[in-house]
């Protein structure tokens, strides 16, 4: 996997030390969309299964705790299985299942979510209601189970900056509690930027639980590669004009990279691509990358939200102050405080510093000024009419 091969060797010597009986910190892998992070959690996901670890495997969304302990009961029940047939559980393996019966009774009391599983539930385990308690219980039940197997359990979870902070906390609380105990549990997850600072804000120790490799745009070489290689296999080539263009509109982001390299593709008449070829590419690769990347994004913000965004947009591709933002518009930071916390909320904006926010995809901001061409600002109501309301 071209530019990622530091994180695809961190990954393979954590779960080979935890399978050798040592500690190793667990993986969030931070970055901007379209960097490649869902992919890169797909061949971790190989990886786990050529060592024979069991995965659980979830693309996080914005839910209460009641779907969080449901989504975690099916996927550890299907891990049990994994590590071994139901005929050949041990005491062990009976007990991760009795207490998964536990945890799961306050949102399954008809036993749906356990089918299958004909073990009474573990007394005084998982059974608080509690779920950063309850979830350690259950983590180190099956790391217990998955230890007496030989085996390991690996979770992959995407989107990590939708969990609560109370499942954060939990994940995290229960995850401790596996390393010391000596257990081969693990999780290693992919989130924007932010997810870093809220784990650190969750729990104070989660930088000696977890690293945070940040991944973002190829350097140039792969870059260049991750638009050769393709063309290659298909007989095809790319002259050093057009590789340097290619990279100049893409910015080396893996997924612009797909996309330009598809819209090309279309239009190219000869196995030999051209600067040329590039060029006449791109409008079709925008109004792909617009239709499909970044409208869908743009089309969940209110108005207000689009405002805020396209002023950012006005000021350029960096982080901005929140002063600066909202002068733009006319208004007070106070003012604009509401708006900018909820895109932050929604992942449109990340803060990487105290008072600045940053877009958390990239060239959005070129996006936004085809989009929006002129930056219209919204009439102020005044005190009157904000009181007649």
């Amino acid at each position: 996997m071209l530019g990622r091969d530091v994180q695809l060797k961190t990954f393979d010597l954590l779960l080979r030390r935890m399978s050798a009986g040592r500690t190793e910190q667990s993986m969030i892998i931070t970055g901007l969309r379209g960097v490649g992070k869902t992919v890169l959690l797909g061949r971790f996901r190989s990886k786990a299964h050529e060592l024979d670890w069991v995965v659980v495997e979830r693309e996080v969304s914005k839910h209460d705790d009641v779907h969080f302990r449901r989504q975690m009961v099916s996927a550890i029940r299907t891990s049990l299985f994994e590590m071994s047939p139901k005929a050949r559980w041990g005491d062990r393996m009976q007990r991760a299942a009795a207490v998964l019966k536990s945890f799961s009774i306050s949102v399954d009391p008809t036993g749906t979510l356990t089918g299958g599983i004909d073990i009474d539930a573990a007394q005084g385990f998982a059974d608080q209601q509690e779920l950063q308690a309850d979830l350690t219980d259950l983590l180190v039940a099956v790391g217990e189970a998955a230890k007496d197997a030989n085996k390991g359990l690996v979770l992959l979870f995407d989107e990590v900056q939708f969990l609560s902070t109370a499942q954060l906390e939990a994940l995290i609380s229960a995850l401790h509690k596996t390393v010391q105990r000596g257990l081969p549990v693990t999780m290693v997850g992919a989130g924007l930027p932010q997810i870093a600072e809220l784990a650190g804000d969750a729990k104070s120790y989660s930088e000696r639980l977890f690293k945070f490799p940040r991944i973002g745009n190829l350097d140039d070489k792969d870059a260049r590669a991750a638009l050769v290689e393709p063309a290659q296999v298909e007989g095809a080539d790319y002259s050093d004009e057009a590789l340097d263009l290619a990279v100049e509109v893409t910015g080396g982001y893996p997924y612009f990279l797909q996309e330009l390299g598809y819209a090309v593709w279309g239009v190219a008449d000869g196995p030999r691509i051209t600067r040329e070829d590039i060029a006449l590419a791109v409008p079709t690769y925008e109004a792909k990358l617009d239709e499909s990347f970044f409208r869908v994004r743009l089309d969940r913000a209110t108005e207000m939200e689009r405002i805020y965004l396209r002023a950012m947009a006005e000021l350029g591709p960096e982080a901005q102050k929140a002063q600066d933002v909202a002068a733009v518009i006319g208004r007070k930071s106070t003012q604009m405080g509401p708006t900018r916390a909820q895109l932050i909320n929604m992942g449109l904006l990340y803060t990487p510093e105290h008072g600045y926010a940053a877009f958390t995809v990239p060239h959005f901001d070129k996006f936004l000024l085809r989009a929006i061409p002129e930056l219209i600002m919204p009439p102020e109501r005044s005190k009157r009419s904000r009181k007649s309301d």
